[in-house]
Parts: structure tokens; C-alpha cells; sequence
């Protein structure tokens, strides 16, 4: 099934009976494919988990980004304390 952002808030009700049949939705923004929503059957068939996604753990070799916090607290001080 095809749905625009309006349908999902005026027909959500027909996206929900798609998705109960079985059948995946993909969601487009001004004409332009946003998203996709699968039934939970399918993705608990084998889809996989979201930790088998290829951009999980994609900086993990960032020594930049060992200190979570540190690194936080530098991406917040702005572009004043940079001088």
C-alpha cells in the first residue's frame, strides 16, 4: 500500500488494515518515499533485529567518541570557546 503523510492522519484506519493483512505501507512526503512500515509478523519472521543493521557500531573505532560525554560536552560549547 501506498500512503501520503495526510493519510496517515486521515486514514489511519486503512493503513492499520493493511498492516493487518499483512501488507507493508510506504509512506511518501511530496512525492518522495519517506518510510516504510512493516507488519510486526514480518519482521519477527526474520527480518532481523536492528542490531544486525549495518549502521550499528559504525564508530566504534572513533577514538574521538570514547568519552560519550566529553564528546557531548564539546558538540554543545558552540563555535565561541573553539577560539
Amino acid at each position: 500500500m501506498k500512503a501520503t503523510v495526510l493519510d496517515l492522519r486521515r486514514r489511519m484506519k486503512d493503513i492499520v488494515r493493511a498492516l493487518d493483512q499483512n501488507e507493508s505501507v510506504t509512506i511518501f512526503y511530496r512525492g518522495k518515499k519517506k518510510g516504510i512500515l512493516y507488519p510486526v509478523s514480518q519482521i519477527e519472521q526474520g527480518r532481523g533485529s536492528i542490531r544486525e543493521h549495518p549502521a550499528v557500531g559504525m564508530w566504534r573505532d572513533r577514538e574521538d567518541m570514547r568519552d560519550v560525554e566529553k564528546y557531548v560536552r564539546d558538540l554543545r560549547k558552540g563555535r565561541g570557546h573553539a577560539v
